[in-house]
């Protein structure tokens, strides 16, 4: 069978499982279900095999998320699988190994963006990836002692951190000219945030980049694996994008967890999380748009603070809605905590000076920006991106969007209110810094239809009908070695939580996957070869925040 024959079943318009396993044939030891997705369970030895049938013959092309963990009697590494062309096309492969001799096959060779998740897992978890090109420690130190994931880490065992000096990685490499190793970071308002970008420069030109990271790793994921479902995680996820896009964190979770634990949600609570969802996108893009432009002219300018300015008007209605103007922990589980404040048309009011304001601001950073001669200097025709080398490292979002790969979770992937309304996908075909401006100032317009649509609705909406949150147990149990990874359209990109069950209240594993980590692994490619200068512009318009990155 080959990937031009369909591998949906003809009368249900649904993914054929069977087809595919038919397709694995002997790679396949055993076959498990998990509550999004079937999975295939292969031999550490033949990941490599297993990934590029699947990725050649059957068309899974998005390598979405990559699992590591351990149990009491062996390790295991999960590769969660879609199509960029329909993400609800999705396939899981099981990866057990031995507890005595914890070693896989890298997935490098078939997916780039494998790299730093096998990484993770090494660094984390203690999995080893035979063939990996780079295997080493991407949170945590070298010198680091342990594996703060194991089951047997001893977290009061001391550690020693030493002093190395830094080598050129091109030493020998080459042969003509001269190279000089350069930090960048981790302290640097070009980095935004604690990232440090080791690079090495031939003239003014990268000629090798490596970004190390770790500076901001905070256990996320980790402090989530010790609350409770229903009450206790909800709070975190504000705090991994942690600029502007709490909402959409929550919703990543919310998603998820509703999921695993079979929970609707209300027709209106559902309008409410999609109003407050795309009022997070635009703060979001318009910090990206206000920073980016600082990395472009290098100084405080006055692009930087119309963005804050716009972006400071989109809190204020968030900070009605919510009661906080960044740490939200505005969703619950089933629903919302409140309704739209009293009296409500002061709030629906607030809102539409905002949408009648908006379009008079966006012609007025084209005016700024687009059209600026320097900016499109600085970054047309620089960080190219293209669709298949951001495919290879799961880019998503405007970064994706912007190399003309129409992928977009809302529409492609529908939940929450997105599917009823009347709003476009964004996409460009520049690959280039300049591009993914342009994505995100006209996304900036579409979340602003989307939210004046909501808006509407909510205005007219029956108050007898103004329905929250469904019936939620107190305490949930899912069944144990219960497994899920679901995801939203974050503000960066394709942000997905994977959660496994253990029969109690609090999750035996919490994965997070974010955009940002995949998005900012992409650098390397984009930067090698341009001057330093398009290197600082590259990593700007890839939109990152540090404390999702490192988690």
């Amino acid at each position: 069978m080959s990937v031009t024959e369909p591998l949906t079943d003809t009368e249900t318009g649904e993914l054929d499982y069977d087809a595919i396993f038919e397709i694995l044939g002997d790679h396949i030891i055993d076959r498990e279900s998990h509550v999004h997705t079937e999975a295939a369970v292969v031999r550490p030895d033949e990941v490599q095999s297993t990934l590029r049938i699947l990725r050649e013959d059957a068309g899974f092309d998005h390598l979405s998320c990559v699992v590591s963990q351990e149990y009491r009697d062996r390790f295991e590494s999960v590769y969660y699988l879609k199509t960029y062309d329909d993400p609800t096309q999705e396939f899981g492969v099981v990866v057990p190994t031995s507890r005595d001799e914890p070693k896989s096959q890298t997935a490098t060779g078939v997916y780039e963006t494998a790299g730093w998740h096998e990484r993770e897992a090494y660094d984390l978890v203690g999995i080893e990836y035979e063939g990996h090109p780079d295997l080493r420690r991407i949170l945590l130190p070298e010198s680091w002692m342990g594996h703060p994931l194991g089951l047997d880490y001893d977290q009061d065992r001391p550690q020693i951190v030493e002093y190395r000096e830094h080598e050129n990685p091109l030493e020998g490499h080459v042969e003509e000219g001269e190279t000089m190793f350069i930090n960048i970071g981790p302290h640097h308002p070009a980095t935004h945030g604690v990232l440090h970008l080791r690079v090495v420069l031939d003239g003014e030109q990268v000629a090798d980049l490596d970004p190390d990271l770790g500076y901001l790793h905070r256990c996320e994921e980790q402090c989530c694996q010790s609350g409770t479902y229903r009450h206790q995680i909800m709070p975190y996820p504000d705090r991994w994008d942690y600029a502007s896009a709490g909402i959409l964190n929550e919703w990543a979770y919310a998603r998820t967890a509703e999921n695993l634990a079979d929970l609707d949600v209300p027709e209106y609570a559902q309008i409410l999380r999609t109003m407050s969802a795309e009022l997070c996108r635009i703060c979001s893009h318009m910090l990206a748009l206000g920073t980016f432009c600082l990395d472009i002219y290098g100084d405080f300018t006055a692009i930087f603070m119309y963005a804050m300015r716009d972006r400071e008007r989109v809190q204020n209605i968030l900070e009605e809605l919510t009661g906080q103007r960044m740490m939200f922990n505005y969703f619950r589980l089933g629903g919302v905590v409140w309704d739209i404040p009293e009296p409500r048309q002061e709030f629906f009011d607030l809102v539409w000076d905002f949408l009648d304001e908006l379009p008079a601001a966006i012609d007025e950073y084209h005016d700024l920006i687009t059209t600026n001669e320097v900016f499109q200097t600085r970054t047309v025709n620089t960080g190219i991106l293209e669709p298949d080398v951001a495919k290879q490292y799961g880019c998503t979002g405007p970064v994706a969007r912007a190399s003309g790969i129409d992928y977009d979770l809302r529409r492609d992937d529908p939940y929450g209110y997105y599917e009823e309304l009347d709003w476009e996908v964004i996409t460009e075909d520049g690959c280039d810094n300049y591009s993914r401006l342009l994505v995100r100032m006209q996304e900036v317009e579409e979340s602003a239809k989307i939210i004046e649509q909501c808006i509407e609705l909510l205005e007219e909406w029956p108050e007898d009908e103004r329905e929250i949150q469904s019936n939620v147990p107190r305490t949930l149990k899912p069944d144990p070695d219960t497994e899920t990874y679901r995801a939203v359209e974050g503000a960066k990109g394709e942000l997905g939580i994977y959660i496994r069950s253990d029969g109690t209240d609090k999750p035996a594993r919490f994965k997070i996957r974010s955009p940002c980590y995949h998005n900012l692994s992409v650098l390397p490619e984009i930067a090698e070869g341009e001057y330093v200068a398009d290197m600082i512009a590259s990593l700007g318009s890839l939109d990152i925040i540090l404390g999702e990155v490192d988690r």
